[in-house]
């Protein structure tokens, strides 16, 4: 019996976390938001979330890791049981106050019940790359001097509740991340008719991997074969200045890369043991056949 359980959401991140311990974690999925690659043991709503804490107390768990994109789930009123009622006030607040807010008082109630919450990165050290250029291709000047204004971004955007990721380009933050995740907010710098100055905050996440760029799919596939030139302006990823580093770190991937690739941008930057990377190899080899940087910057 193992001693750990994800509490997973969708996307890659649940596995690689999961692929990296021994024993195998006992795998909890919130229903409708399946990982990918990794069968759940247990499928629960969140109405049901007092009755979860009793049944893992039963299983002999001990440590807890919140992984994988969870958007805030409909709930429905009648379904609460009698376990999840007394923490309904409580939730119900501090999604007042957003989403950080909310996940804080998740790990909270998870904690008071007995359990230690572990950060993904913890478990699986490999996630966070090494600092420095990674690529072959470097930044240029024009992009340390630009990052200043990439910061500026990303704590007023956190200040606010919203994403961790802007794009830069020609002296300008051209782009915020919102609810649509990374990826989305690339897919629209690389088609700029479905572009939106729109900043929705973003809804609970718990680490946002983003999703497949739909018409754009099939130019991606065959992005090795297809350089762009002329690339210009880069992707900066970083943690809210408020995170609780625990769960919701942000996270790019080689859809990432590609997405980057496609908006004609120039490189990546991210935070040093602040951003995890999913196959890092993939990643890097889409950004050397595009002549493109990644950056893991230290903070």
């Amino acid at each position: 019996m193992t001693a750990l359980a994800l509490i997973c959401g969708t996307g890659a991140l649940p596995a690689e976390v999961a692929s990296a311990q021994t024993p195998a974690p006992f795998v909890c999925a919130l229903d409708g938001f399946l990982p990918t690659g990794l069968t759940p043991d247990l499928t629960f709503r969140i109405e049901t979330l007092g009755t979860l804490l009793g049944d893992l107390n039963d299983r002999g768990i001990a440590s807890i890791c919140l992984c994988g994109s969870i958007r805030r789930p409909p709930v429905d009123p009648m379904a609460i049981d009698a376990a999840t009622m007394p923490f309904v006030p409580r939730i119900v607040a501090a999604m007042q106050r957003g989403d950080d807010g909310a996940l804080r008082e998740v790990m909270t109630i998870f904690e008071e019940a007995g359990f230690a919450m572990k950060a993904a990165h913890e478990l699986a050290p490999d996630l966070l790359p090494q600092s420095g250029v990674l690529t072959s291709a470097q930044p240029g000047p024009d992009v340390e001097d630009a990052l200043h204004l990439a910061e500026a971004a990303l704590i007023d955007m956190s200040q606010n509740d919203l994403g961790q990721a802007c794009v830069v380009q020609d002296g300008q933050v051209i782009a915020r991340e919102d609810d649509g995740g990374t990826d989305e907010m690339l897919s629209q710098l690389g088609n700029p008719d479905a572009r939106s100055d729109a900043e929705d905050p973003i809804n609970w996440t718990l680490d946002a991997v983003g999703h497949m760029l739909g018409d754009a799919a099939d130019w991606l596939s065959g992005l090795e074969e297809r350089p762009i030139t002329n690339r210009n302006g880069f992707l900066f990823k970083a943690p809210k200045t408020t995170q609780d580093r625990r769960a919701d770190l942000p996270t790019i991937g080689p859809t990432t890369a590609r997405a980057a690739a496609h908006a004609g941008l120039a490189g990546i930057v991210v935070e040093a043991g602040g951003v995890i990377v999913l196959d890092l190899q993939a990643v890097l080899d889409v950004l050397n056949s595009q002549d493109m940087f990644l950056w893991v910057r230290q903070p």
